[in-house]
C-alpha cells in the first residue's frame, strides 16, 4: 500500500482514529445511548417509532425452552436470517436462502438441518457472539431480497450502504460489496470492496479493496464506476432520522435496498470505522467541521438530508 505522509493526510482532511474517538465519539455520543445501537432488537424497536423500516421480525428467542418453537415457525419459510442481538462485525449471523426437503441452504450453498440451527440459537443465547460474552437474545428476521441491480455487483453476500451521520446530517457514504476474500460478508477489513458514493446523487466515485484502488469487482468482474443507488434521497432521510431515534451525534447507519420493501435499516454503529474515507478519496474532517459551524443545526431530517446533498455532493 502506498505510504501517505501525515502532512498530505492533513491536507486531504482525513480523520484519524484518535481524533475520531476523542473529538467526535466521546464528545457527541452519550454513553446512555450505546445500549440502543449495540442491541439489534432494541434498535429495531426504537427506529420503528421514527418511521425507519427494518427487515420484518419473525421470532425473538430469549430462553432455551423457546428454541423448540423455532422449528415450527421456520417450517414453511424458504429464507430467513438468524442474528445475535448483541453481535458485532457480522459474527454469529446465519443467512438461510432456501430449502431442500428437511435441509436448509445457507448463503454459501452449504446445507444444514434444523438441529444445526437450534444449536446455533443455543450458542447465541450463551453469549458466544455478544460484545462482552454476556448472555444474549437471538432474533430471526425475514430474508432481505437484495435489489437485483445492486446484487449483481456483490459476490454471494447482500450489498449494503454505510452512511456516516453527524449531528443528524449524512456526511459521507459508501457501498460495501462482498467478495470471496470477505466470505460473503460486507466487511472491508475482511476483504469486501468499498465503493465511495457521491452524497449528492448516490453515484459511485471510487472503489477500494484492502485500501487499494480498484476498478473491477475481483469476483464478478463488473466495472464499479457507473453504479447508482435507487431511492437515494429516501435513504439519506432514513439515516438522518436515526439521530432523533438514538440521540447519537456520530454514528454509522447501515442500509440495504430490498427488491420488494425498498430501503431498510440493518443496524447502527456508534463507532463507525474510517475506511469510508479511502473509498471516497477524501477526508471526513472538512464535512464534520462544516456541520459544527452551522448556526442553526437542528432542521428536520429531510432538511438535513437536503443540506448534505447540496453541500457535500461532488457537483
Amino acid at each position: 500500500m502506498e505510504w501517505i505522509s501525515p502532512r498530505r493526510l492533513k491536507r486531504l482532511g482525513m480523520l484519524n482514529m484518535n481524533r475520531r474517538n476523542v473529538d467526535y465519539i466521546a464528545r457527541y455520543n452519550e454513553r446512555s445511548s450505546y445500549p440502543l445501537v449495540d442491541n439489534k432488537l432494541k434498535t429495531k424497536l426504537v427506529v420503528a417509532e421514527y418511521g425507519v423500516k427494518t427487515p420484518r421480525l419473525l421470532q425473538v428467542v430469549r430462553e432455551q425452552h423457546e428454541i423448540s418453537h423455532f422449528r415450527e415457525m421456520a417450517e414453511d419459510l424458504e429464507g430467513f436470517a438468524i442474528k445475535p442481538a448483541k453481535g458485532s462485525g457480522g459474527k454469529g449471523i446465519t443467512v438461510i436462502t432456501g430449502r431442500d426437503g428437511d435441509e436448509y441452504i445457507k448463503a454459501s450453498g452449504a446445507r444444514v438441518d434444523a438441529a444445526y440451527l437450534e444449536r446455533h440459537l443455543t450458542n447465541i443465547l450463551a453469549g458466544l457472539y455478544s460484545l462482552a460474552g454476556t448472555p444474549d437474545v437471538a432474533i430471526v428476521e425475514n430474508l432481505v431480497q437484495s435489489d437485483p441491480d445492486l446484487a449483481r455487483y456483490s459476490h454471494q453476500g447482500v450489498p449494503d450502504i454505510r452512511i456516516v451521520v453527524f449531528q443528524g446530517y449524512p456526511v459521507m457514504a459508501m457501498l460495501r460489496l462482498a467478495t470471496t476474500a470477505s466470505d460473503g460478508k460486507a466487511n472491508l477489513h475482511q476483504g469486501a470492496v468499498g465503493v465511495g458514493l457521491d452524497i449528492g446523487t448516490g453515484r459511485s466515485l471510487n472503489a477500494v479493496q484492502f485500501n487499494r484502488p480498484i476498478t473491477l469487482h475481483p469476483d464478478t468482474g463488473l466495472a464499479l464506476e457507473n453504479i447508482e443507488i435507487a431511492a437515494w434521497d429516501e435513504m439519506l432521510e432514513m439515516a438522518a432520522r436515526c439521530y432523533e431515534a438514538t440521540g447519537l451525534g456520530y454514528m454509522g447507519v447501515d442500509l440495504v435496498v430490498d427488491a420488494n420493501e425498498g430501503p431498510l435499516l440493518l443496524e447502527l454503529n456508534a463507532r463507525p470505522g474510517l475506511a469510508i474515507q479511502m473509498a471516497n478519496g477524501c477526508g471526513l474532517l472538512p464535512r464534520l467541521r462544516n456541520i459544527e459551524g452551522l448556526k442553526r443545526p437542528h432542521f428536520s431530517p429531510g432538511e438535513r438530508a437536503n443540506y448534505a446533498m447540496e453541500t457535500f455532493g461532488k457537483l
